[in-house]
């Protein structure tokens, strides 16, 4: 009788070297991209068509108006309260952020803005003017806290620049 030989059949070994570098690639990337991708979202109101009733016309609205080169902050009741002239080229917002302190501590109640950008305003500088108007660093009790100031901000566009109105306000900074 003839023996039947079985040959031993062996399953070969699953290669799972390409997918463990392609792991070892992939997981940081992933990681690196999401701290790239962290972005913050600005509530905004902007205007809309309707006209403003009466008592909201009598109510004061504080305005920061951005220019080529100064920040104008003024109201709808007294005009200009600063302008602050730009400084080495670049926006003096040190000074802005006093100049709200100041503002906020006259009206406390008060919580709403409106920036006005030129057209030429780059975005780098808005977001910069209400990153600035919104809040400020405080120390209370030892702790490093935002104090508000203005959080809610609407936008607008910036009138034609009257410098001649302006220098009368006492605005040079």
């Amino acid at each position: 009788m003839r023996r039947k030989h079985r040959r031993l059949q062996s399953e070969p070994d699953l290669d799972i070297t390409p997918f463990m570098n392609l792991m070892i690639v992939l997981v940081p990337v992933l990681l690196l991209n999401m701290v790239f991708a962290h972005t913050s979202v600005l509530e905004l109101n902007f205007p809309t068509g309707e006209s403003l009733a009466p008592e909201q016309a009598e109510e004061l609205q504080i305005q920061v108006i951005i220019h080529a080169d100064r920040l104008v902050v003024a109201d709808n009741q007294n005009g200009v309260i600063k302008a602050i002239d730009q400084q080495e080229g670049e926006y003096n917002f040190a000074v802005l952020k006093e100049v709200m302190k100041e503002l906020k501590s006259r009206v406390p109640d008060k919580k709403d803005v409106i920036i006005m950008p030129s057209q030429e305003t780059s975005y780098q500088v808005l977001v910069s003017v209400m990153d600035t108007v919104r809040s400020y660093d405080a120390v209370v009790a030892g702790n490093l806290v935002k104090a508000e100031l203005f959080p809610e901000i609407s936008l607008g566009d910036a009138p034609v620049a009257d410098t001649e109105q302006v220098q009368k306000a006492g605005g040079q900074s």
